[in-house]
């Protein structure tokens, strides 16, 4: 017998038709203004991808991310997740249908443990209700749920403390052990490494890649590291002043001048016109 979360997983995959793109958005842009933030960004996210977008600060790439997972509501053009427009909806109903965000900045409930942060997404995804301190008696699989995702970022020994008082670089592995519990169809990063040591990153570019290698969902990773964007993506989209300016696999969109400018400083004899500046690798 499948568990509750489980079935509440196939409902949501058996209502998705399988001929269209995951996510796609179209015309996508946002103007605040006089500032054109994201420009007609079209671009179209399959099954099974993890795709990396890259840019020099400002280019908009979190702006871009903003607009899809419903934190902005965008001023021309659309979001599609499954071929349905979901540009209507907010950030809630999205996540409800499926997209699932981690952001660069950590958001967590502070005052809550790190097992209670953890288990409320858990109940959040199963679609039970709210019943936060009577439910997990009644749902063993949903508790033992909480404590896999918890194992999967290494928090197990920390599960009790309280979730403000986590370094910066432990409260970004609990932001990534919510997003685990909430199993959405798209999995969406950003720079989810800032501000960890160099022991813990491995930790959370490892989930990454298991993400990945299950083949059903769709990863979308912000990084400004071109060691991490190399050894994970199968694609890189770049965004310069909001544009989208090259798209392709990595090889092809890493030996490009507009990316060799900005991040290896090699200047193209003829840069094109939209050419990141050199340096501008930290965005």
């Amino acid at each position: 017998m499948r568990t509750l979360a489980e079935q509440h997983a196939g409902n949501r995959r058996s209502r998705h038709p399988a001929e269209h793109p995951v996510l796609e958005t179209r015309d996508l842009g946002i103007r605040f203004g006089g500032h054109l933030a994201v420009d007609r960004v079209s671009c179209a996210f399959a099954r099974g991808t993890l795709t990396a977008i890259v840019g020099p600060n400002g280019a908009g790439k979190t702006t871009y991310f903003n607009l899809i997972s419903g934190q902005l509501a965008p001023t021309s053009g659309r979001v599609a997740l499954f071929g349905e427009d979901i540009s209507g909806l907010s950030a809630p109903q999205r996540a409800r249908r499926g997209i699932g965000r981690a952001f660069q900045l950590t958001q967590l409930f502070p005052r809550l443990t790190v097992r209670e942060n953890v288990r409320l997404a858990v109940q959040s995804r199963a679609g039970i209700g709210l019943e936060l301190w009577s439910m997990w008696n009644r749902h063993v699989e949903l508790a033992e749920k909480a404590e896999h995702c918890l194992h999967r970022v290494s928090l197990a020994d920390k599960a009790d403390r309280v979730a403000s008082t986590l370094p910066h670089g432990d409260q970004r592995k609990l932001e990534v052990a919510i997003l685990l519990a909430l199993e959405p169809e798209v999995f969406m990063f950003d720079e989810p490494t800032a501000g960890m040591s160099v022991d813990e990153v491995p930790v959370i570019l490892e989930l990454i890649r298991q993400i990945k290698a299950q083949g059903d969902k769709t990863v979308l990773l912000v990084e400004h590291k071109m060691d991490v964007v190399r050894s994970l993506a199968d694609r890189i989209i770049v965004l310069h002043q909001g544009r989208l300016v090259a798209d392709g696999d990595p090889a092809t969109v890493i030996a490009s001048p507009i990316v060799q400018e900005a991040y290896l400083g090699i200047a193209s004899a003829s840069p094109p016109e939209h050419a990141m500046t050199e340096g501008a690798a930290h965005g």
